[in-house]
């Protein structure tokens, strides 16, 4: 896809970041706990330098990733009321996972309902870990067409659902996570607004990131036996040049189109994949250490959850002002990659641990969510 440009500065309409909220378990799994549970021949010290990763969260056995993306789109929405002026109410849910709650359905019309929005359209997308960056410019280009006003945009993943504990290349590297943004329509000249983007893909590349089987070409067998690999895989050294090469050149696409000096950047967010492809990325951009923004050593690589958790994050934002320069970029399986500029939202960002997955928790209830005026909504169970 050729760069596109959603908004310039003084013209036009697009959308804006008007809330920003996450999801993390309270499970946290150091290094070496992940090291016994999988017998991983490696140590502490050999995955804090090669990776920058220390914990990881992990969701309890029951909690499905449509528990994490409910409970940050609820953050997301506190977030947003929280914020001046009116709160929209969403009008679309698009939700990117890889590891949705069922093969089929889809998780987001279940998180839609969850959050009592039943009538309104919702959809999965699934890009890996680009999916949130995918999301992103999706639902903002909906915006710019008139499709919808305030779609909500949510990337969700418990990795740990899929991962091998003995396979030392991801078992390490994953957490789960959700993070989420509401976004409303708006001038391109406001603190969070979403002004250009650039996503692409190579499928020769699939073999890369997968899991091999359990889908239509090859199907799950009937007696669940091992000639079906349902775990994710992962060949990390070829990952690494591409997703180098990958987000250094999207991410300078999206630049060039907005005429933005890379050191005119004040927040560089890329996927928290693998901190020595993070520093590489910036360090061909130019943009400075101070600027780049993470949560990688807590946190491990949430897949499509990482940027907007990082979004979320009050302890990540290292000083960073509303309506300053913001570059986003992701690589993902598929192979997909993409970048996003835009300017920092004003919104405070919320936190949330998952909600209890009970049959309480799968119904409707739409008394919670925020009044569409000014008036601050019942608060958030927790913040950052």
């Amino acid at each position: 896809m050729s760069p596109v440009t959603f908004g310039a500065p003084g013209t036009g309409t697009t959308a804006v970041v008007a809330g920003t909220g996450g999801c993390l378990p309270a499970r946290v799994l150091a290094n070496d706990d992940v090291i016994a549970a999988g017998a991983l021949n490696t140590t502490d010290e050999w995955l804090r330098t090669r990776t920058g990763i220390a914990r990881r969260r992990r969701t309890t056995p029951g909690t499905g990733t449509g528990a994490l993306a409910t409970a940050a789109a609820r953050a997301a929405l506190r977030s947003a009321a929280a914020a001046p002026g009116s709160t929209p109410r969403p009008d679309l849910v698009l939700l990117a996972t890889t590891t949705p709650d069922h093969p089929c359905p889809a998780s987001a019309p279940e998180v839609a309902h969850r959050l009592g929005l039943n009538g309104v359209p919702a959809f999965d997308l699934a890009a890996v870990c680009s999916g949130f960056v995918y999301g992103l410019t999706v639902a903002t280009a909906l915006v710019r067409g008139g499709v919808c006003s305030a779609p909500l945009v949510i990337g969700a993943d418990a990795f740990s659902s899929i991962l091998d504990p003995a396979d030392r290349e991801t078992a390490p590297i994953f957490g789960d996570g959700a993070g989420a943004v509401l976004l409303r329509r708006g001038g391109p000249d406001e603190p969070g607004a979403v002004l250009a983007a650039d996503l692409g893909a190579d499928g020769a590349g699939r073999d890369l990131i997968t899991v091999p089987g359990g889908g239509s070409r090859a199907p799950w067998p009937a007696d669940h036996d091992a000639r079906c690999d349902h775990r994710f895989r992962m060949r990390g050294r070829e990952v690494y040049a591409h997703a180098v090469r990958r987000m250094t050149a999207s991410s300078r696409a999206v630049l060039d189109q907005l005429g933005w000096p890379a050191d005119s950047v004040r927040a560089f967010v890329a996927h928290q994949a693998n901190q020595r492809i993070l520093d590489a990325v910036a360090d061909r951009l130019g943009i400075p250490p101070e600027r780049r923004l993470g949560n990688l050593s807590e946190l491990g690589n949430t897949a499509a959850a990482s940027i907007p958790l990082v979004l979320a994050d009050g302890s990540a934002r290292n000083g960073t002002e509303p309506g300053a320069r913001t570059l986003l970029t992701a690589f993902g399986g598929g192979l997909t990659w993409g970048s996003t500029a835009l300017t920092w939202p004003v919104s405070e960002p919320r936190i949330t641990p998952p909600e209890p997955e009970t049959d309480n928790s799968r119904r409707s209830n739409a008394s919670w969510l925020p009044k569409h005026s000014s008036t601050p909504p019942i608060p958030s169970t927790s913040t950052s």
